[in-house]
């Protein structure tokens, strides 16, 4: 809680503010009830109608006060809480999107959008709730029984008597809350993920008729919340009549007191109407310490969940050249010796050694499973190798800074997305390109005459994930993107699955003819797609079972033969 409380200090002068219009509401607020025991005991008994009207006046302008100031005072509030919230989750997607993929993997996806959306929606409540009942109900709690102790001290230290008991209840029941409400956040995660799963894959669903069985899934985890909600609601819901049923046994105590005291002459029946009163704001102060209570089990425990994203160290920081030096080479990439594991039990690369020069292409193919992408992903950096290194222009890429290293790569995969504006801002991608230079990378991709077939040619709009256009349309526009700034290193991984063979042997001949300079690593399934890559690597299992030409895999690798004669017989069609 401490660090995203954190976030309310550029807004202490405005909260002060508030709080102070909030004391003065809630100390004219208090007033009314004596000013009405005044009048009953005082004034009514003069029989003179002016001054019944004065101090009648002073209650109603004092209600109102009361109104005006709470009114200001909750606004003032409102717009605190609403942008300390935007603060929150402005830094906590900012943060999100600079995790790395192996703190992302350990979040999940869904839970991170969950900590975006209802854990700072948690928070914005809180926040807001303490400025208006925080300052609010203790002082009507203070100054209620303050008052009542000075009108009658022995009603009073009846009613006081339940108060510890209401205390510890409270406190008691709230520190079981905020476990109970971490689970509710982790079935919310859940429950998200498996909507996200089968928003995402509707179609497949509807295509093999599984929607009585993702109803099934869906209704597990939607139990499993239902179930952990209603454990938190039971479990907090206990506070309020517990504290009901004290305080009534308070008044009770207080009117069965306050009867023989009348008749004893030792109060008056004004002063007891008026201690009721008080013991009614009292009550209604007590109500709201209880729902801040409620609220602040329920804000701890999303307030951590965002702690623990905000508070993540960087684990892929840029190291000294000193730690990993630099090397004489004349390749542009080089893998040298590389190792890694995911988990760290059984390595997923092993014993990877390949180079390619500047401008030149290097081919990447295997079963499912055999390590492909995950080459990729280390080239990129988005895990460290856990054993030898990898070098561009001779430096190690873990002494790169980030936004330098980034900048000289472009990468379309298959599973990319496109986002819901036009095919030339999903090519641009933010990025500072002309509409010729955009117009250039769709025509190397093979997507510009499709992209002009269209009505509204470069402007036409594409839906979200890019549902109204083909699957091979979707990879020549992803293609493009990652062409279109013209990079160093150029990465296609099965980015080319979905087109034909004649449209991917033109992509391959217009990225040979255009980008003479630019290092092209290709993943493939298909031996069409990498045959003309100056070295081809063959992965099995982690490990590279050939290595060369096109030609000379023929030769030298079998498994790189049978894939190839199980695709194209032995022979290629351009």
């Amino acid at each position: 809680m401490k660090t995203v409380l954190l976030y309310l200090r550029p807004f202490y002068k405005r909260m002060s503010l508030g709080l102070f219009i909030k004391i003065l509401g809630t100390l004219v607020e208090l007033a009314l009830p004596y000013i009405l025991s005044h009048i009953l005991e005082n004034v009514v008994v003069t029989q003179d109608i002016r001054q019944i009207v004065f101090w009648g006046g002073a209650m109603i302008l004092c209600a109102g006060l009361a109104c005006l100031f709470n009114i200001v005072a909750n606004r003032m509030a409102a717009r605190v809480s609403r942008n300390f919230s935007e603060h929150v989750r402005h830094d906590l997607f900012d943060k999100t999107m600079r995790l790395s993929p192996a703190q992302t993997d350990a979040f999940t996806i869904p839970s991170l959008e969950s900590r975006i959306t209802t854990d700072t929606y948690n928070l914005h409540n809180f926040v807001g709730m303490m400025q208006r009942m925080g300052v609010r109900a203790p002082i009507l709690l203070v100054g209620g029984i303050t008052i009542t102790l000075i009108m009658d001290s022995f009603l009073a230290l009846a009613m006081l008597a339940v108060l510890p008991f209401i205390f510890i209840t409270v406190y008691f029941i709230s520190k079981k809350g905020v476990p109970l409400y971490r689970k509710v956040q982790d079935a919310v995660d859940n429950m998200i993920r498996v909507v996200r799963e089968d928003t995402q894959g509707i179609r497949v669903i509807k295509a093999l008729s599984k929607t009585e069985y993702e109803h099934r899934r869906y209704d597990r985890v939607n139990r499993k919340l239902a179930h952990d909600e209603k454990t938190a609601g039971i479990t907090m819901g206990m506070v309020n009549p517990i504290m009901t049923l004290l305080m009534n046994s308070g008044i009770v105590a207080v009117v069965a007191l306050a009867a023989g005291r009348v008749a004893n002459h030792q109060s008056t029946p004004e002063t007891v109407i008026a201690f009721m009163q008080y013991f009614t704001l009292i009550s209604m102060a007590m109500m709201s310490v209880t729902r801040i209570f409620v609220m602040f089990s329920k804000s701890s425990a999303s307030a951590h969940r965002i702690e623990e994203v905000l508070t993540t160290e960087e684990d892929l920081t840029v190291k000294s050249e000193n730690q990993y030096p630099g090397i004489e080479t004349d390749a542009h990439v080089l893998f040298k010796n590389v190792r890694f594991s995911y988990k760290g039990r059984r390595d997923n690369l092993s014993d990877i050694n390949v180079s390619v020069p500047r401008g030149g292409s290097l081919g990447i193919i295997g079963a499912t499973g055999s390590g492909k992408s995950t080459l990729v992903k280390l080239l990129m950096r988005f895990y460290d190798v856990s054993g030898g290194a990898i070098y561009v222009d001779g430096r190690d890429i873990r002494t790169i800074p980030q936004d330098a290293f980034y900048k000289k790569f472009g990468i379309s995969m298959q599973n990319d997305f496109l986002y819901a504006d036009t095919v030339e801002e999903n090519i641009r991608f933010g990025r500072d390109l002309t509409h010729e230079e955009i117009v250039t990378a769709a025509k190397i991709a093979q997507a510009d005459d499709f992209i002009t077939a269209f009505p509204d040619g470069y402007a036409h709009m594409l839906s979200q994930k890019g549902t109204n256009v083909s699957g091979g349309q979707k990879q020549r526009i992803l293609i493009a993107r990652a062409v279109a700034a013209k990079p160093e290193i150029l990465i296609l991984d099965d980015s080319s699955s979905a087109l034909d063979y004649k449209t991917d042997a033109n992509l391959r001949i217009a990225l040979a003819e255009s980008m003479r300079d630019t290092t092209v690593v290709t993943v493939a399934q298909r031996v069409s797609s990498i045959k003309d890559c100056d070295v081809i690597i063959v992965l099995d299992e982690g490990r590279i079972i050939g290595h060369g030409t096109h030609d000379m895999l023929m030769a030298s690798c079998p498994e790189y033969k049978e894939i190839s004669d199980s695709q194209m017989g032995g022979a290629f069609v351009e």
